[in-house]
């Protein structure tokens, strides 16, 4: 897998990891900037894309706020990747977005965030 840019001091800042093959990227509050090193993180799923492997983008995000500006920013953000996949070359084609989905418990900066699986 792709080595992942180090994670940020700040929990609320954007960031991006990857873990077991998924990458997984962390977002500030209210914001939908991909994380510097996405390129990086992504390689692995870009080239899985570009051998005939199908992606899948899940959004997630935090229980505080209004839900529907919540679900809103949470697409944003799934986009935001989306975009970075086709950036390296993956037709959108063969990447699934999916539904956002509401995180109860834990770390609100640990929520907010996007993850690319291989299918």
């Amino acid at each position: 897998p792709a080595a992942a840019a180090p994670a940020a001091a700040d929990a609320d800042s954007a960031r991006v990891v990857v873990e077991n093959g998924v990458a997984k990227f962390y977002f500030a509050s209210g914001k939908a900037d991909v994380a510097t090193g996405a390129a990086e993180a992504l390689a692995g799923a870009a080239k899985a894309a570009k051998e005939g492997k199908q992606l899948a983008i899940s959004g997630f995000h935090d229980s505080t706020g209004d839900l529907a500006t919540n679900q809103e920013l949470a697409k944003k953000r799934a986009l935001a990747v989306r975009d970075a996949l086709v950036a390296l070359g993956v037709d959108a084609g063969v990447v699934e977005l999916v539904k956002p989905a509401a995180m109860d418990g834990g770390a609100n900066a640990e929520a907010r965030r996007v993850e690319v699986t291989i299918k």
